[in-house]
């Protein structure tokens, strides 16, 4: 499979995007966990390979209106992952999280029926490939307190600020 890599500054560092040939985001990750974000392109889809490109425009405008204070720009951006039905029910219902609104693992593992499925939502958040668009840093522990992020617990935090969500760190 070949997919396009491009990169985009942001307050939070340089973006990692990866999109197809018809500009459907397929990755987004950050420059310094470049290799979590391979790993999860070979688990998703096997053998890729990254051509350089420039990012599609309304990816490029989507994220840059979101980082600028438009917190729904990326909500509307098309995405294909190839997860578990289980993962594209997880992340289906991240996507439903509005800006500021944060769940835990066992709200989202109720949210989409299968309430002792904590683990599984779990790890299926860890596998979402798509940041941000895919807001997985909107899921807290049950305690109110920040747990891990694929993209560093500092840029969690950073993004959970940036909607308005009450967090602690």
């Amino acid at each position: 499979m070949r997919l396009t890599l491009s990169t985009l500054s942001t307050p939070i560092g340089t973006s990692l995007i990866v999109t197809d040939d018809a500009g459907t985001l397929r990755a987004l990750d950050f420059e310094d966990y470049r290799p979590r974000m391979d790993r999860l392109l070979h688990r998703h889809y096997g053998a890729v390979e990254l051509m350089d490109g420039a990012p599609p425009r309304p990816i490029r405008d989507a994220l840059t209106a979101y980082f600028d204070g438009d917190l729904t720009a990326v909500d509307a951006l098309p995405t294909i992952t190839n997860g578990t039905d289980f993962q594209t029910r997880v992340w289906a219902e991240l996507r439903r999280l509005k800006p500021g609104e944060v769940s835990t693992y066992g709200g989202i593992s109720v949210r989409i029926g299968q309430p002792t499925a904590v683990r599984a939502m779990g790890l299926a958040n860890g596998a979402n490939p798509i940041a941000i668009v895919v807001p997985c840093h909107r899921v807290i522990g049950a305690n109110g307190s920040l747990t891990g992020y694929g993209g560093g617990l500092h840029r969690k935090e950073w993004l959970l600020r940036h909607e308005g969500a009450g967090v602690t760190g």
